[in-house]
């Protein structure tokens, strides 16, 4: 099996040249950003006629394969074993199919209308490959990196899940062998402190109370001053809500915090988006989405991921162990079109 990886300036200038320099049955197997502001694009091509194809990405519980290239890696391996699993099911380019799909994950109608153009402007015949073109022209993705965070604010609505957001920053860290302090600006909300605690407690991590501003800013202080991940959880608000963006917004202007959004998966599409939109006000740089493992529509996390505030990451399962899972485009097709797949 030949693996390739190609530099270009856009997704369409990188399957081009995959296309050309491996032919029409090369896979692609990754994408992500480059740090000069093209996309790297990786692809595979079976030598013999006859081995199959890697399978699809698809959810796990399993923390040792976290992420989209864990998956790829994962599969790669069975393959270099002799093990044969099943070739993934390529569906041809069609717009009015597209369209159903998007309807189907309760896409917003303007949002989906404007994939289905983006996806046909492509010219591809592949259709996760045309919806990925589509997706990578309206989102960012920007992972967190743990080695470099100093000070993170999680801000979003009430149920969010912010507080296992937290932990779920503060075990990556710990596996970066980061030391971390969680802390807590939550301090009235029920149990909100007492979670935090033991999360803290099995994490070997700090914990730490701010009753006010002042003292956050403090306490954010002293950490980036000794090289510890400061993490604090908020209590839930509404960002839509003028009075409550402005107390929030005083927070995200503390010195070396940066705030990230979370948005649950669960909530209507227009309203992730909204509330996406509203974050960005507030000050959130990334969007964290949670509760994919609770739906089976991806209409919010396609509104949040959209709306113009890089996406962090996501998260398909309540437990710590889980962590974090990345998102590029790709995978994100995949994932709708998978998932319509199985529903039928």
């Amino acid at each position: 099996m030949q693996l390739r990886t190609f530099l270009a300036k856009d997704m369409k200038g990188a399957l081009s040249r995959v296309r050309a320099d491996m032919g029409p049955n090369a896979v692609i197997i990754a994408s992500e950003k480059s740090k000069t502001g093209g996309i790297i694009v990786r692809a595979a091509l079976d030598e013999e006629p006859g081995e199959t194809q890697p399978e699809p990405l698809a959810p796990t519980q399993s923390a040792a394969v976290s992420d989209f290239e864990a998956h790829v890696r994962s599969g790669l391996m069975r393959r270099v074993r002799g093990a044969r699993v099943p070739a993934p099911s390529r569906t041809a380019f069609s717009r009015s199919e597209l369209l159903s799909v998007l309807s189907r994950h309760r896409t917003p109608d303007s949002l989906a209308h404007a994939l289905a153009e983006a996806a046909a402007k492509a010219q591809l015949t592949d259709m996760t490959l045309a919806l990925a073109f589509a997706l990578d022209k309206r989102m960012k993705t920007v992972p967190i990196d743990m080695a470099a965070a100093r000070a993170l604010l999680l801000v979003g609505c009430n149920g969010a899940g912010k507080t296992t957001v937290a932990a779920k920053i503060a075990a990556h860290a710990r596996l970066d062998n980061r030391r971390v302090t969680l802390i807590a600006a939550d301090s009235a909300g029920a149990g909100a402190v007492a979670r935090l605690e033991t999360f803290a407690r099995h994490l070997d991590a700090a914990l730490a109370i701010a009753e006010s501003a002042p003292e956050l800013t403090k306490l954010v202080a002293d950490c980036v001053s000794k090289n510890t991940l400061a993490i604090i959880d908020t209590a839930g608000f509404d960002p839509r809500d003028g009075k409550a963006r402005s107390a929030f917004a005083a927070l995200a202007k503390i010195a070396q915090l940066e705030t990230l959004g979370v948005v649950s998966a669960l909530n209507d599409a227009e309203e992730a988006g909204e509330i996406a939109a509203a974050l960005e006000a507030v000050g959130a740089k990334r969007l964290i989405v949670t509760g994919l493992d609770l739906t089976h529509r991806a209409g919010a996390l396609l509104a949040a991921a959209t709306a113009g505030v890089p996406l962090a990451h996501v998260t398909r399962s309540p437990f710590v162990a889980s962590g974090l899972d990345s998102a590029s485009s790709l995978a994100l097709a995949r994932l709708l079109l998978d998932e319509n797949r199985s529903a039928q």
